[in-house]
């Protein structure tokens, strides 16, 4: 069964930027001009995803707003037309008849797992994908959904996106453990989460990093998973009881990922972004190489 569907959980509450997440959603904040969600979306639709499932919290309007119709804005642009106006028109559309939106409200953070369970409906009996908002990953000529979307079509398998990482980032994600490796597809058998710089050689320093595609099988999984001592209940967790009973699959995807819930990481995307951007990278490269010439005041 192809996979046409997606979840994109955007329920968080942004505490690492705040301010600036008070009153917008983390997932609005542009990479440039595009809020990073965006991105996500772009990449669900280049891999040939047709309905995305979008998980709010009650202060989130302003996203299912972003993916809608504005007419009066529409009506502004249309007057005294010109070629950019044009453009700008086809830019706030450009979702128009290529995939469709559902929104679920999430009425309290209880951990990623908790957080697919409510999807159930959405998802039905097929097989799914799941991007998480913190990771947008660059690679124009092929998508990393879209990438978990053919491993899956050669396995039948649930398909869990990796990459190596240096040992320091390693230690901050959530690692796999795995037995055996072909290409680059690795048969998964454990996660460990946050491992220490001692403990990591015993495991991998493969990182799960946001991007899955699942088979239905995962609610059973869900349901089988306990509820963590803070009250949530991780998908991970699931996936691992899940590689029990079935082959679950880890698989080495290609692409820059950019951790967009850090600060440095939301910087260096909009860095490299402009800097791949036509209106942008030119003036943005020539101040850079300014900048490394010149010895930079921090007051």
């Amino acid at each position: 069964m192809k996979v046409k569907k997606a979840i994109i959980p955007a329920a968080g509450y942004g505490t690492r930027f705040l301010p600036a997440t008070k009153t917008i959603p983390k997932e609005m904040l542009p990479i440039v001009d595009v809020p990073s969600l965006e991105l996500i979306v772009d990449e669900c639709i280049q891999s040939g995803i047709t309905e995305i499932c979008i998980l709010l919290t009650r202060n989130k309007g302003s996203i299912p707003n972003h993916f809608d119709r504005n007419i009066e804005l529409e009506i502004a642009l249309k007057k005294n037309i010109t070629d950019e106006r044009r453009r700008l028109l086809d830019l706030i559309n450009k979702y128009t008849d290529k995939v469709s939106f559902v929104y679920i409200r999430q009425p309290e953070m209880k951990g990623t797992g908790r957080a697919i369970e409510l999807c159930k409906s959405f998802v039905g009996n097929e097989p799914f994908a799941v991007l998480f908002g913190d990771d947008v990953i660059y690679n124009p000529s092929k998508p990393v959904i879209g990438q978990l979307i053919s491993a899956y079509e050669k396995t039948g398998c649930t398909i869990v996106g990796v990459q190596e990482l240096p040992a320091e980032k390693a230690i901050k994600c959530g690692v796999v453990v795995f037995s055996e490796i072909k290409g680059r597809f690795m048969l998964l058998r454990a996660f460990k989460e946050k491992p220490t710089l001692e403990e990591l050689p015993k495991y991998s320093k493969f990182s799960s990093l946001g991007r899955f595609v699942l088979t239905p099988d995962i609610f059973e999984s869900i349901k089988q998973t306990k509820t963590e001592s803070n009250g949530e209940l991780y998908l991970p967790v699931a996936i691992e009881i899940l590689s029990k009973s079935q082959n679950v699959y880890a698989y080495d995807f290609e692409g820059v990922r950019y951790d967009i819930g850090d600060k440095f990481g939301f910087l260096k995307a909009n860095i490299e972004f402009g800097l791949r951007h036509g209106d942008v990278k030119t003036e943005l490269l020539e101040y850079l190489k300014k900048l490394s010439q010149e010895e930079f005041v921090i007051d």
